[in-house]
């Protein structure tokens, strides 16, 4: 699995590049294709090393430990230490986000440059068991090394509607030869963009829910404390929408609800009532 996604991230980083080196030529001709090339080189280092702090501050993420929010810490620290010494993974950095509908994610490079995050919504609807968990299956993901692919793919996510609005905004005229080039590029930019990012999610995103949801129960030791974690938030998170990005959906426990158009359009993880299914089938 390990394999798996270090292909995937640099398939991924691959894409960015020839994204941008194919929409710059096709806007702006031969200085579109330079620059870029130049913001590949940048989105490419950003998205590796600086992913994971713009997932957090999107989210308005605040620390947990000793000295900040001491009572979520002590509630956390101990199920935390106790999954990372069974799956034998570094303690990662804990965050809470300020929002009532619940659900959590996992971010970062590797396990030894990882963040959990949660909700505090999580924490005020769910008993022990049940963040005991979510916490295992967010930590399924740090064991597998799934946290930088998808740290990516929200990055490269987020690039690709922006790389399509401003192809229907700046696209214009690409040369004088091409009077009308540009303004077809840069329609078809705007359809196909937001497509294209819906389709890198989805394509990363459904299998390996499931693998974390069995390593959840593998380390927890059973599969009940996640089965009713993930029925609550499918109840609560449709009736408390979350203010969430449409570039960051996959990233969540569970596709975050909310009433934007573009959430709404691609189904990023596989249905709960599979995934509860494949649980109690871990009995």
């Amino acid at each position: 699995m390990t394999t798996t996604n270090t292909l995937k991230t640099v398939l991924l980083l691959g894409l960015l590049t020839a994204l941008l080196l194919v929409g710059g030529q096709a806007l702006a001709g031969r200085n579109g294709l330079y620059i870029g090339l130049a913001m590949a080189v940048v989105l490419n280092f950003v998205s590796y090393f600086y992913s994971e702090k713009i997932a957090l501050s999107m989210y308005r993420a605040q620390p947990v430990n000793e000295s900040n929010n001491e009572e979520i810490y002590d509630r956390i620290a101990p199920m935390v230490e106790r999954l990372c010494q069974r799956m034998r993974i570094p303690m990662p950095t804990l965050w809470v986000i300020p929002q009532d509908s619940p659900n959590a994610f996992a971010t970062g490079r590797n396990p030894s440059h990882a963040s959990v995050a949660f909700t505090a919504g999580l924490l005020r609807l769910m008993d022990d068991q049940e963040v005991e968990g979510v916490l295992a299956h967010e930590l399924g993901h740090v064991l597998h090394r799934d946290i930088l692919t998808s740290s990516i793919a929200a990055t490269i996510a987020a690039a690709i509607s922006n790389l399509a609005y401003f192809a229907f905004f700046f696209g214009g005229r690409r040369d004088d030869d091409d009077e009308g080039g540009g303004v077809i590029g840069a329609m078809a930019m705007l359809i196909l963009g937001p497509i294209a990012a819906g389709l890198i999610q989805m394509a990363i995103s459904r299998t390996r829910e499931y693998a974390a949801d069995a390593a959840a129960a593998k380390y927890t030791g059973t599969p009940y404390g996640l089965i009713s974690a993930l029925q609550k938030l499918e109840g609560y998170s449709r009736r408390i929408p979350m203010d969430a990005s449409p570039a960051t959906a996959h990233m969540f426990i569970i596709k975050p609800f909310s009433g934007r158009a573009m959430m709404r359009l691609f189904s990023t993880h596989p249905s709960t009532e599979e995934r509860v299914a494949r649980l109690q089938a871990m009995r």
